[in-house]
Order: structure tokens, then C-alpha cells, then sequence
């Protein structure tokens, strides 16, 4: 279902980013939980178009490998490196059906992923296999729709987002459409899974020091557009981190 649905999104994923949701909170916000990479091995998986990927390789990873399911986004993550070569590997592949690498990773990126996942065991075998991927001590930090935002309260439509339940109901939790309000609009749909689904899988998988890492706004969007304007986010964050130790 992700493969077929991103396939049709390809390069309008790119204008994501300059939604000021993404551009003024998820963006600087994950940058900064992830911190110094210098020297460092990075998997992205779910890299999509290859944005985190690039953003990390120009932050001075020593070795990066994006990973996604849709060969649409694979092939614009290509056509993104050849017209700027950064020294960037992409390859399609599924999370849930991750092949083993020559060398482990210090430090795995999940932007998206695990939403995806159809049940729990999946969800699991997904974590099982980034555990893998990751040497002893290694990071994963993952970024998710918030499993406390309330469909009834403040809306993220006013930062360019609309986020709506679609009535089904998952293993892991309800089914969500997201869409990102560009000119035409995108949307898509994934599962909203509950706190404890990725508590349990990734603790299960073998992961330890969960730690869940709230969205803030950054200083350039208060100054863009004023403190008052971000009131319906502080009151009602779409979007969460997380991170992790193998």
C-alpha cells in the first residue's frame, strides 16, 4: 500500500519541506536530537527522496545509505545526488524484509517507518532488523505522528498539514490520512500506532534508553511568525520524536 501511494507522490514529497510545519519544527528539531554526526556511519530507512540523507552527509557522515520501498522516491533520491554529488548510496528495499550489510551502522534514521508497518509482528521484525543493522551502543532516532494527538482538538492545518481519521482500524492503531496542503494538495494514508506498540517492539527487538522527545518551534519560526500563531501546535503537537540505544 506505502510502496504504491508514494510511487504516485515521487518528486512532490520534496516540497514537504517547505511547509513551515516541517521547515519552522520537524526539521531543526530532528536535526538537533540527532546531533554530531562527523565520522559517523548513517541507514536511513524511509529516506524517501533522500532529504535526511543529504542533510547528514553534508554534516559530515562518513558513510550514508538511504533505504525506501518506493523506487519512485529512490529514483528522484538518484537523479538529487547525480545533479549534486555528495558521495550518497541509495538502494529500494523493505524495513520489514531489511538484507544483512557487510558493517554494522553507528546510528539509523526512521522518519515515518514503523506507521507503516500492517500488525504488531511486523512492527517487531522492522525493529529486529534496524537492531541488527545498528553496532552495540548505536542510535536510532525515529520521528512519528504523536500518538496523543487528539483528532478533536487543534488542527496542524495552519502550519500545512491536515491530519484526519480514515474510521478503519488497525492492529496497531487507527488508520490516519495525512495531507500536505501543497498546490495540488498530497495525501497520504499510514497507521497511527500507540505509544506501547513502540515501547514494546522496540524494547523487544532489544533496544534500550527509550526516550520520547517532544517537537518544539524553533527560534526562526517565532520570528517569522510570531509566538502567538504556534498556539494550536504547543496545544496540540502533531508530531514526536524518539530515539533509541542498541
Amino acid at each position: 500500500m506505502s510502496t504504491q501511494q508514494y510511487d504516485e507522490i515521487g518528486e512532490a514529497y520534496e516540497g514537504f519541506k517547505a511547509l513551515p510545519l516541517e521547515q519552522y519544527s520537524v526539521v531543526p528539531g530532528f536535526l538537533a536530537m540527532v546531533g554530531d554526526v562527523r565520522g559517523k556511519s548513517v541507514l536511513d530507512l524511509a529516506c524517501g527522496t533522500g532529504f535526511y540523507s543529504r542533510e547528514f552527509k553534508r554534516r559530515g557522515a562518513s558513510e550514508l545509505l538511504g533505504i525506501d520501498i518506493s523506487s519512485e522516491m529512490v529514483a528522484v533520491a538518484r537523479a538529487l545526488e547525480e545533479r549534486e554529488p555528495l558521495g550518497l548510496s541509495y538502494e529500494v528495499g523493505d524495513a520489514a524484509e531489511l538484507r544483512a550489510f557487510d558493517a554494522q551502522f553507528d546510528i539509523a534514521l526512521a522518519v515515518q517507518l514503523l506507521n507503516y508497518a500492517d500488525d504488531i509482528a511486523t512492527t517487531e521484525r522492522m525493529c529486529r532488523n534496524v537492531h541488527r543493522s545498528l553496532k552495540p551502543g548505536g542510535e536510532l532516532f525515529l520521528l512519528n505522528q504523536s500518538p496523543d494527538f487528539r483528532f478533536d482538538g487543534p488542527t496542524p492545518e495552519k502550519y500545512g498539514f491536515r491530519s484526519v481519521l480514515t474510521g478503519e482500524e488497525g492492529e496497531t492503531g487507527p488508520k490516519v490520512r495525512t495531507t500536505a496542503l501543497l498546490d495540488p494538495p498530497v495525501s497520504f494514508v499510514a497507521n497511527l500506532p500507540r505509544r506501547e506498540v513502540y515501547e514494546k517492539c522496540l524494547a523487544a527487538a532489544g533496544f534500550s534508553e527509550l526516550t520520547w522527545v517532544p517537537l518544539t518551534v524553533s527560534e526562526a519560526g517565532v520570528r517569522e511568525f510570531g509566538a502567538d500563531h504556534w498556539a494550536d501546535f504547543r496545544a496540540n503537537p502533531p508530531l514526536v520524536m524518539l530515539r533509541c540505544r542498541a
